[in-house]
């Protein structure tokens, strides 16, 4: 069962595969995504990586979290489910 990461306060310039390869030495990642604005294309500075296996979501998160990347102290949890904000009526 793979186990999805949220990694917040990430540099704007971080990419897709920087964010694989900080991850890949604590285990097998199964997918890796900055989060990006929509209509800028620029990064909102945090992620979504999915592990292998919980413990080697657990592995990634003691060994990163608060860890300096790009001059700024990453923020690296288990992700909670999306909240239903309720969205906008649409005309």
């Amino acid at each position: 069962m793979s186990a999805k990461l949220y990694v917040g306060n990430l540099s704007f310039d971080v990419v897709d595969s920087e964010l694989e390869e900080m991850f890949a030495p604590h285990g097998s990642v199964q997918s890796a995504k900055v989060i990006t604005d929509r209509d800028t294309g620029r990064s909102k500075g945090f992620g979504f990586v999915e592990m292998g296996s919980q413990s080697e979501a657990e592995a990634a998160i003691s060994a990163l979290n608060g860890n300096d990347f790009k001059g700024r102290a990453l923020t690296v949890n288990v992700a909670r489910p999306r909240e239903d904000r309720g969205g906008g009526r649409r005309y």
